[in-house]
């Protein structure tokens, strides 16, 4: 899989603080990509350094293989910041003037895009009628004239209420599944976790780890059990190993094994052979949330 985006040691300071140092990883092509950090650890910087909007001190990018050019960045739509538009005027002629503005794509488009983001039936409504998240998918419309093979999303979904995040969500696996590489800073987990594909994880400028999400969640096998006797299990998975929860209100304990190392088959049978019947047994993915947390506190 090729890189539609490459870091190559980027660094940024402003004054005495250090924004970034020497990060590098790629984005690659067909991905959702999930930047992700606690504020202040760079993310944003990050965003603006790759669009040409700040300058790195150090290091570079390649965009499609290439350095950044004119026509590099037309095969990029971006929302760094929220677009003005007119709360007067219907989604249709806010488009236009955007589009008549930055000179990406045609007239001729906006229905097209309108419908990408599920607001063609709304289309002559006016901006001020639209709710957040009508107002933030209008957004990534206008980052999407020109159709450009990448976008370049900072927080696409800060500020929404729950039903906004949710449209927006299903907006961007949407635009994914259409072909679109999505790029996206975020500190959300939760909504992270149901849409990225790949990402990398920022904490005061540094790198702490980069790759697909599933292989960032996995670095152990994280094994949930249950028994009529939870009791009774969980003191005979001590054998087995140090790392076990016992969670009464869910019913359930869990174990946990060096990444790879839990065979379910023999668990299952050192409990029964130890007079103990399992109701429930499966390998558990580790949510991002616990994950980010295990990275960023180290």
């Amino acid at each position: 899989m090729s890189a539609v985006l490459s870091l190559n040691n980027i660094a940024k300071s402003y004054k005495r603080v250090r924004a970034l140092n020497g990060v590098s990883f790629d984005v690659p092509e067909g991905s959702v990509f999930g930047i992700l950090g606690p504020n202040g650890s760079g993310k944003t910087t990050l965003l603006g350094i790759v669009m040409d909007v700040l300058k790195a001190n150090t290091g570079s990018f390649l965009w499609f293989g290439q350095p950044g050019s004119p026509a590099q960045r037309k095969k990029i739509g971006s929302l760094l910041e929220t677009p003005n538009f007119y709360s007067y005027l219907s989604g249709t002629d806010n488009l236009k003037i955007t589009q008549a503005i930055s000179g990406r794509g045609t007239r001729k488009d906006i229905d097209e895009i309108l419908k990408k983001v599920n607001l063609y039936d709304r289309r002559w409504s006016s901006f001020k009628s639209y709710s957040l998240g009508m107002k933030q998918r209008l957004a990534i419309g206008a980052a999407l004239l020109g159709d450009p093979g990448v976008l370049v999303l900072d927080e696409p979904t800060n500020g929404l209420d729950p039903v906004g995040i949710a449209e927006i969500r299903k907006l961007i696996v949407e635009l994914n599944e259409k072909g679109h590489t999505i790029i996206m800073a975020s500190h959300l987990l939760d909504e992270v976790e149901k849409v990225c594909t790949h990402a990398a994880i920022l904490k005061t400028g540094n790198l702490i780890m980069t790759g697909n999400v599933e292989e960032i969640m996995m670095d152990e096998d994280v094994v949930e059990l249950s028994a009529a006797d939870l009791t009774g299990l969980a003191t005979l998975l001590y054998q087995l190993g140090k790392k076990v929860v016992m969670d009464e209100k869910a019913n359930t304990v869990q174990i946990i094994f060096p990444k790879g190392m839990a065979k379910m088959d023999e668990i299952n049978r050192f409990c029964f052979d130890n007079g103990i019947v399992l109701t429930q047994l499966v390998l558990r993915k580790k949510r991002l949330e616990t994950r980010f947390f295990e990275l960023t506190n180290n």
